[in-house]
Formats: structure tokens, C-alpha cells, sequence
């Protein structure tokens, strides 16, 4: 009699190596999630606007008052004023340069030399302080999370249960429980036998 391959075990194993690859890209992003709930500093790195100069200066830096990039700059050093100017000088040149447009930015050279930033939506536009900040965070989280801050060591974050939610780890758990529990039962109507409900 010929042998057939086992289908059913080896889709098994696929099913529950895909399973297992997607519960560790939930442990992950939890994890990375919960490292920003808990290191909100994180947004106020200078790596970060060196990361992303344009971005900084569209939805930060045009909101600051002169004290406050005063005491910015006091802050970084003369050394660190000088990398920021430098970076975000360069990015302006690549992005009149380059294809437009830049991060939903129009980028082109005034009259008198300088390169000015346009938002290509209008609606798009950051009008205070507080909008800029909640975009900053939102466009640098979503970096962040995506694993694309290459300063960062992420591995210290994936692979530490020190960011683990518990609560959070407990209810996928018992979602498991009680999802293995439906499927146990099969037929028509409910389960009739013993309930675990004493009848006296």
C-alpha cells in the first residue's frame, strides 16, 4: 500500500510556526509600546532631530520662542548646536534637490538665498505648539516601532520581559483559554451532561 505524506501534521507545524512568528511580532510591538509609555524622554533626544532635521524644524523648532532655543542650545553645547545647524542645512540642500514632495513638504529657495519648507497640504499644517508636538510624537513613534531608529538598541526592548504588560499577557492568555474552550464543544445546541452547576 503507497504512503501518503502526513498534510495535516506538516500544515500543523506551518500554521503554528506562523502562529508563533506573529505572537512574537505582538511581544515586540507591545513591548516597544510600552518602552515609549514608559521613556517619554525618548522624544526629546537630540539623535532624534538629527534623525529627522526638516521634520524637527517644521513641527518643533518653528514654535519655540527665542529663550527657549536659547536655553536648547545652552543645553546641547556649542558642539551639539553646531551638528543640528549642519544637518538641518544639509537636509534643506538634498530636499530642494531632491524629489518633491519631502515629507509632505515643498522645499524651495527664496529670493534671498534661504530654503523655506511649504506644506504641500495646507490642512497638513501643524498651527501651535501643542499640534507640532502630538505630530512629532505620532511621526517618531511610529518610526520607533517600525525598528527604524538605527541609534537605538532594540534588542535591549524585544527581548527583555521588563516591558512586558502583564495585564495585557494575562487577557491574550485567557482569550487563548476561552477561544480553546468554544472549540472543544461541537455540536448542536449547548453542552448537556455535567456542568460543573450542583443540582440539589
Amino acid at each position: 500500500m503507497p504512503r501518503f505524506p502526513d498534510t495535516h501534521h506538516s500544515t500543523s507545524k506551518v500554521a503554528s510556526h506562523v502562529g508563533g512568528e506573529r505572537d512574537k511580532a505582538i511581544v515586540v510591538k507591545n513591548r516597544r509600546h510600552r518602552y515609549l509609555d514608559l521613556h517619554p524622554e525618548y522624544f526629546h533626544a537630540s539623535d532624534l532631530e538629527l534623525a529627522e532635521p526638516l521634520l524637527y524644524d517644521r513641527l518643533i523648532r518653528r514654535f519655540q520662542s527665542a529663550s527657549d532655543r536659547e536655553r536648547e542650545g545652552r543645553e546641547r553645547g556649542y558642539r551639539g548646536r553646531l551638528e543640528a545647524d549642519l544637518a538641518r542645512s544639509e537636509a534643506k540642500l538634498a530636499a530642494v534637490r531632491g524629489p518633491q514632495p519631502v515629507q509632505d513638504v515643498v522645499y524651495q529657495r527664496a529670493s534671498d538665498g534661504s530654503i523655506t519648507g511649504v506644506e504641500a497640504d495646507e490642512n497638513d499644517r501643524a498651527s501651535n505648539v501643542e499640534e507640532g508636538w502630538l505630530r512629532w510624537t505620532e511621526i517618531m513613534g511610529r518610526r520607533f516601532m517600525e525598528g527604524k531608529d538605527d541609534d537605538f538598541d532594540y534588542r535591549a526592548v524585544d527581548e527583555s520581559e521588563e516591558f512586558d504588560d502583564r495585564q495585557e499577557d494575562d487577557r491574550r492568555a485567557l482569550q487563548r483559554y476561552l477561544d480553546g474552550e468554544e472549540e472543544a464543544f461541537v455540536g448542536v445546541g449547548k453542552p448537556e451532561g455535567e456542568t460543573g452547576v450542583q443540582d440539589f
